[in-house]
């Protein structure tokens, strides 16, 4: 598989799709008979922004097979539903109690607790809808494969996985590379990974191209979710849309975390897992010496490579 763009040509596909992508989900669900204030919740999420990452790589992996956006977009569109009940869920107070999202109040802030969980639930439910609806214009075979592709990767061997996970890591300090890769792979590869993958599949793709495109969403996954974590530590509250530190605060061990606790001083170790463990560190501190340990450096390379994974995977 190749592709004959170069990078200022793929920043251009992307942010027309994108797009496209945002002029889809402004109406999506206006057809769909439900209460007034459920129907809000669901916009005041769906419509906060982001990068539409997920629907844009489907909608892209579709037309390197020559299918159209029309005919994949409301199955794209069905990534972006099942991500957004996910942060909507995540920022929850008994998960990840966040209040802020996309640089405003988190669904459950905006609203309330309860309005939230039927927000998200209902994003979830409603995508398999939108999903299936694709069947119109394309064969029944290949739509069953991607929404079974979907199911797979968002439920309990996929992203909600490595959700029960990451809380069982929480608060741990010698959570080992390993288990996080695994987080990794299953909390935000897995979606990245099936977003590639669905519009393969619905494009009718070889198994070969199958392999390369599940390959590359891999790849592509683990190094958003490095970059994110780094972010957390070298981005700006307002940029971001989320405030710095969150992950400390959460008692979470990210990658730039579990560098610096091996290439640092006994005093700095303990420092961190006291604020591992506490979720009460002084972050300016920790912040500190994950830069001065060279964890960042670190984490950059390791994004690195996975991304030049990803690449020699997606142009075999």
């Amino acid at each position: 598989m190749s592709t004959p763009y170069d990078s200022q040509q793929v920043k251009t596909i992307l942010a027309e799709r994108g797009a496209q992508v945002e002029a889809y989900l402004q109406h999506c669900l206006d057809a769909i008979p439900m209460q007034g204030r459920l129907k809000e919740a669901m916009y005041y999420s769906l419509l906060a922004g982001g990068k539409r990452l997920r629907p844009v790589l489907c909608l892209s992996t579709a037309a390197l097979f020559g299918l159209s956006a029309e005919a994949v977009m409301p199955f794209a569109a069905s990534l972006e539903m099942i991500h957004t009940y996910s942060l909507i869920h995540d920022d929850l107070p008994a998960m990840d109690d966040d209040d802020l999202r996309r640089g405003r109040p988190s669904c459950h802030k905006a609203f309330d607790e309860a309005t939230a969980i039927l927000a998200g639930d209902a994003l979830l439910t409603d995508a398999f809808g939108f999903m299936a609806s694709t069947v119109k214009d394309l064969p029944a075979g290949r739509v069953l494969e991607a929404l079974a592709s979907v199911s797979s990767a968002a439920g309990s061997a996929g992203m909600v996985g490595g959700q029960i996970l990451d809380m069982d890591c929480t608060g741990k300090t010698d959570v080992p590379l390993e288990t996080l890769q695994t987080l990794h792979a299953l909390k935000t590869g897995a979606m990245f990974r099936v977003a590639c993958v669905s519009g393969g599949l619905l494009a009718g793709a070889s198994e070969p191209d199958i392999a390369s495109l599940r390959a590359y969403g891999e790849a592509l996954g683990v190094t958003f979710q490095i970059v994110d974590d780094m972010l957390d530590y070298t981005g700006v509250s307002n940029d971001i849309g989320k405030n710095l530190g969150a992950d400390l605060r959460e008692g979470k061990v990210t990658l730039p975390l579990l560098y610096a606790r091996l290439h640092t001083s006994e005093e700095n170790r303990a420092l961190i897992d006291a604020a591992i463990r506490s979720g009460n560190g002084d972050f300016d501190k920790i912040s500190s010496i994950v830069i001065e340990s060279q964890a960042i450096a670190r984490c950059k390379q390791r994004a690195e490579q996975e991304l030049e994974r990803g690449k020699v995977a997606l142009l075999q």
